[in-house]
């Protein structure tokens, strides 16, 4: 056993992109629709807060003129 090696459970991914669907059951593929689009949202939040920050300093710095 290696001193850097996690003991710790690894979490189930809940899904893989690119995973054969075809073993999978319609409510299984719709909570999983729900946790993509939970995590798109999630995503696009971030992005904007970071967007709106980039913007700000942006205008800070930016030349008057």
């Amino acid at each position: 056993m290696s001193l850097f090696e996690d003991d710790r459970p690894k979490k189930k991914q809940e899904h893989e992109i690119g995973c054969d669907l075809s073993l999978i059951s319609a409510d299984e593929l719709a909570a999983r629709i729900a946790l993509l689009e939970e995590e798109i949202r999630r995503l696009t939040e971030e992005r904007q807060k970071k967007l709106s920050g980039k913007a700000a300093a942006e205008s800070l710095f930016r030349p008057k003129g």
